[in-house]
């Protein structure tokens, strides 16, 4: 079976790609999750993520944001040293900001993943890639997305963050042609 040329042989990999990567998601809690989980990556490997899920969503509360939001100091400290996450101080107050911010969106928009699929018009954009290298790293939707969610205080929001956030959360498809898992726009 070809798969994406990313993928590796690890089965979290494999079961990440076959199952989720460029599947449209609209649930708000899932949609928080990976746009956290995104952040996290920054500067790290995905699988290095991925093979900590399990830690985050347990140390994460269950990526619940009102109860990020709540976080103290004291918490924080808790997670920095809590070997199931990535143990960045930035990262770790920045889920917390994030969390804040989310609920603010939540309060003035009404839902997160009607302000985050604004961007591409409520739809997936299904590209043809050949190979994931013709696969931009950002585009003017990720530009876009970035940029309003940095405005409303979110961080770890780069246009290229946010575009890798488009493509795991099916915004974007961009299984390359050869893949067993691209569908024809």
């Amino acid at each position: 079976m070809t798969r994406c040329a990313w993928v590796t042989d690890d089965p979290i990999y494999l079961a990440y790609h076959d199952q989720q990567w460029g599947v449209p998601v609209y649930d708000e809690r899932h949609l928080f999750e990976m746009l956290l989980l995104e952040g996290a990556q920054a500067g790290l490997s995905w699988i290095t993520v991925l093979k900590r899920r399990e830690g985050y969503r347990a140390a994460y509360d269950g990526f619940d944001p009102e109860v990020i939001a709540g976080w103290d100091d004291t918490r924080i400290a808790v997670l920095l040293e809590d070997p199931r996450i990535i143990r960045n101080r930035l990262k770790v107050e920045g889920a917390r900001k994030n969390a804040r911010a989310y609920l603010e969106v939540v309060r003035e928009v009404g839902s997160f993943s009607t302000f985050l699929w604004q961007f591409v018009d409520g739809k997936p954009v299904r590209n043809q890639w050949k190979t994931i290298r013709e696969a931009p790293t950002s585009t003017p939707a990720s530009d876009a997305m970035s940029k309003a969610l940095k405005k409303r205080g979110f961080t770890f929001v780069g246009s290229t963050i946010c575009y890798a956030f488009m493509q795991a959360v099916g915004m974007v498809d961009d299984h390359t042609t050869d893949c067993f898992r691209f569908r024809t726009p």
